[in-house]
């Protein structure tokens, strides 16, 4: 009996296409059916999976520079532990797990991109402090909002965008958990596809047997061209990367390329050609270079990423204005059903039910109110003003680019969250000042705000992943979104706490922890505070190219995506999707078509699957004091030689693996 069950454990064969008229889309469990999901079982080891992961993605995300997703880590864990215990109709509390462990990696990115600036200012404005209860409510309170904005349109990303949205993270996670429900062969594929894309980013990152980035500097043209036209080519030769790139498929990655290339191929190389000998830094005072002399990285880091966040603000304008319709019928449902106007009728289906939008409505309302007293007393010093232009900034920013956020995962699987709360920190500190609230109480408020902003964004955009999880899997959405609170606020405490204690025993300002991204926002807050303005002519740039592009019936979201991410990344999802479009178009037989692209989904997620669980391995490691130096030999050319040879044979073996296995 259970052997006939696990072999009905499939995902439909329309999951990943648009649906044609009148179809339907019927997930892996029964919508008419019940399925154990929330139990002891199943919050227990959500719980232990948010606290365990907050910590290790906020230890390692601060100390090693890199978040990891960890979503793919939980599913996996919650697989093995369900399989160990040999527990019977495992899938529903598979996907509670993964979903409150999911918080951790949410909550940790909102946390770290911006509250260790406070930290690392400190160090020059020993007046400005944080303390435990500051770090913890801007995470909880950012947190909340993220889950309570996004509810309302969980139906329209997860049901009507059904096939248009690739959403590569949430497929790799069901892959996973699928594969994991049904065991024994079906399992298969995607084990050995963990095993070959994790032992191979993982000897890349331990051991360095070649280099991670192949580039044309790797030639001697190739190094004369970067100096002098200051053009460059780089592929990250990893194959979580490639696997994300299938998932993403053709016409995405070539938008998102499209958008890389403009910036690395005609914004860099045409700013060294009309400013060559200027000095521009106007908003930014510690570039003392003149741009001719900046290599082409250095050019990208300073102006092209700035162009980028203009590009990604503008198209999530564009995004809410032409999804206007969308959030006036989600807030208009909330509106009628608060009057008590539930249309009447038949029961609605388990899989279909999501938290009365008079919770929804009520629970936004209580929140606001929390994030306005935590500001008014907690961080503005008792001053009305600031505090009531602040939660109207929060609420409004957050408000808005919740379905940017949602947009974003749906599309790349990664949140441009950083460059979001960026532009946040700097509207932030501009009406700030604006309103009178300037130096050290300034940078404090400016970052509170921005953690809250860049918490509920970054929750936004995972937690759509769980949704789309749960749609395809058939788990009860009302479940998922009443214990992602649990998780959020687990999450939020050991955040607070790891924060508290990496900066009594390294200190943030010492150089020992990479903080990237908080170094980043620091850099950016300290010279708007002191009255130093913002790049909004490169903003400006940015936005233009989004609009042109709407106007052209390009997908601006995803081109300025391109523009931002740098190009190494980008590349390789160019990769992936056109190993996408080979092995689903070559032969003229529709059906193994699709039955060769199936098995490459499968195969994409193992790559991903395997590279974030070693990924994790890898920088736990050097953590733990475990490193090889290899930095002389990536400087060799040929460790870049080698990481070519072993792309292309991993991406031939990825081939022949998507042939199916019939004798």
């Amino acid at each position: 009996m259970e052997n006939h069950e696990n072999e009905r454990l499939q995902l439909p064969e329309n999951a990943f296409r648009e649906l044609k008229e009148g179809e339907k889309y019927e997930p892996v469990m029964n919508p008419r059916e019940s399925y154990p999901e929330v139990n002891g079982w199943s919050v227990t080891w959500g719980v232990l999976m948010a606290m365990l992961f907050s910590a290790a993605a906020a230890y390692l995300g601060l100390k090693v520079g890199q978040v990891f997703e960890a979503a793919i880590p939980i599913a996996i864990i919650a697989v093995g532990v369900s399989t160990a215990a040999k527990r019977s109709k495992a899938l529903g509390e598979n996907v509670i797990i993964q979903s409150i462990g999911a918080c951790s990696g949410a909550v940790v990115a909102g946390a770290i991109f911006t509250l260790p600036a406070i930290y690392i200012l400190q160090a020059k404005y020993p007046e400005l402090s944080a303390s435990f209860i500051k770090i913890f409510m801007a995470s909880l309170l950012g947190g909340i909002i993220g889950i309570l904005f996004l509810i309302p349109f969980r139906k329209y990303f997860v049901s009507d965008m059904h096939g248009k949205y690739p959403f590569p993270e949430a497929t790799a996670t069901t892959q996973v958990l699928v594969s994991g429900a049904r065991g024994g062969n079906q399992a298969k594929p995607l084990l050995l596809a963990g095993l070959v894309g994790g032992l191979y980013d993982f000897v890349v990152a331990t051991f360095g047997l070649w280099n991670e980035n192949f580039t044309t500097r790797v030639i001697g043209a190739g190094e004369m061209l970067a100096d002098k036209a200051k053009l460059v080519f780089k592929v990250n030769t990893g194959a979580a990367v490639l696997g994300l790139g299938y998932i993403v498929g053709l016409k995405y990655a070539l938008i998102i390329c499209l958008g890389s290339l403009s910036v690395w191929w005609i914004i860099v190389p045409g700013m060294a050609l009309l400013f060559g000998d200027s000095v521009l830094n106007q908003w930014d005072p510690s570039i003392a270079t003149a741009v001719g002399d900046m290599s082409p990285e250095k050019i990208f880091s300073s102006y092209g990423k700035s162009i980028g966040i203009g590009g990604i603000a503008m198209a999530g304008i564009i995004g809410i204005i032409k999804s206007w319709g969308i959030i006036k019928g989600a807030v208009s449902l909330a509106a009628r059903e608060m009057k008590g106007g539930t249309p009447a009728g038949k029961e609605q289906l388990r899989t279909q039910r999501d938290l009365s939008f008079k919770i929804i409505a009520i629970g936004s309302i209580v929140t606001i109110v929390a994030i306005f007293l935590f500001f008014w007393f907690g961080v503005m010093d008792g001053n009305l003003l600031f505090a009531l232009v602040g939660i109207v900034l929060v609420a409004l920013i957050a408000f808005l680019f919740t379905t940017v956020a949602a947009n974003a995962i749906a599309i790349v699987g990664s949140n441009p969250v950083s460059g979001m709360t960026l532009m946040t920190l700097i509207l932030a500190s501009v009406v700030m000042v604006g309103v009178g609230l300037k130096g050290t109480g300034g940078m404090l408020a400016a970052l509170i705000m921005g953690g809250v902003v860049c918490t509920a964004l970054s929750m936004s955009g995972s937690f759509i992943t769980d949704l789309k999880i749960g749609y395809w899997l058939g788990t009860t959405p009302k479940k998922q979104e009443t214990w992602k609170f649990l998780g959020t606020l687990v999450s939020a405490a050991t955040v607070g706490g790891v924060m508290m204690l990496l900066n009594e025993t390294y200190g943030f300002a010492s150089g020992q922890l990479a903080a990237p991204q908080a170094n980043a926002m620091a850099a950016v807050i300290d010279p708007l505070m002191s009255g130093v303005g913002a790049p909004w002519v490169l903003y400006g740039i940015g936005a233009l190219i989004a609009i042109v592009l709407t106007l052209c019936n390009v997908p601006a979201l995803a081109f300025a995506l391109g523009m931002f991410i740098p190009m190494e990344l980008n590349i390789p999802l160019l990769v992936g999707g056109a190993v996408n479009w080979y092995v689903t178009s070559r032969t003229k037989d529709a059906k193994a078509n699709a039955e060769r692209g199936e098995k490459g989904n499968l195969l994409a997620s193992g790559f991903i699957a395997g590279g974030a669980l070693m990924g994790v391995v890898s920088a736990l490691l050097r953590f733990c004091g475990v490193s090889f130096d290899y930095s002389a030999w990536w400087a060799n050319p040929l460790s870049q030689v080698c990481a070519l040879v072993a792309y292309v044979l991993l991406i031939a073996y990825f081939i022949r693996a998507t042939k199916p296995s019939r004798a």
